[in-house]
């Protein structure tokens, strides 16, 4: 293995697979919005149908904007995990490239749940999405970091831990809102709001604390 991330056998560069990565996230992040339909294109609308539209549209709003932050968790997460993978390899590769494949899935799901919100199969697939790119994004950590397979030798084991803790969270979220989409449809979507606080606060907690101790 070369010192720069490549594998000299295959000719794989970690480069080219955040290169590659970064795209697709753009791209699907963007296609979000395009899955709203706006009315009489083309036409001038009376304010009455621009708010109604608004009003009506609310479902669809809210649901891409839950998936662009969830895939943008999904992105920092895949940042955060190659700033310490080093190098790559063929099995590492085609990981990555299933997590790219579910990841263009997401405007697909976020516009299936969205047309129909209150029928449990699309919203048990938005959830499946979620739970099955969850699961490859900690497969991901796992397989690069068993026996520092392809990070670095000196990372500390506890760094290598809290990361694989982090990266259960979006899995079981997604687990739980699978069973709300079977319990009510409607609520399972609002499930995901439980991401920020159980990823970002315990870190503000965390900072705030160790302030603390250094005041003192």
């Amino acid at each position: 293995m070369a010192a720069n991330g490549e594998n000299i056998e295959h000719g794989i560069t970690v480069g080219r697979l955040t290169t590659l990565t970064d795209g697709i996230f753009a791209i699907s992040m963007t296609l979000l919005f395009w899955t709203i339909d706006l009315p009489g294109m083309g036409k001038e609308l009376a304010p009455i149908t621009v708010k109604s539209f608004f009003t009506d549209q609310f479902q669809e709003f809210f649901n891409c904007a839950v998936s662009f932050l969830l895939l943008a968790n999904f992105w920092i997460m895949h940042h955060q995990q190659f700033y310490y993978i080093k190098r790559t390899d063929r099995r590492h590769m085609w990981i990555n490239l299933v997590i790219l494949m579910f990841t263009a899935l997401v405007p697909f799901s976020t516009s299936l749940e969205g047309d129909y919100p209150s029928q449990t199969i699309p919203s048990f697939f938005f959830a499946s999405n979620m739970f099955i790119l969850g699961m490859l994004f900690l497969f991901n950590w796992v397989y690069s970091t068993k026996e520092y397979r392809l990070i670095g030798p000196n990372l500390d084991i506890k760094h290598i831990r809290l990361i694989r803790r982090r990266s259960l969270v979006l899995p079981l979220v997604s687990l739980l809102a699978m069973i709300m989409a079977v319990v009510y449809p409607l609520a399972s979507l609002y499930v995901f709001l439980l991401v920020p606080v159980l990823i970002f606060v315990p870190q503000i907690y965390q900072k705030s604390s160790k302030r603390a101790e250094v005041r003192t």
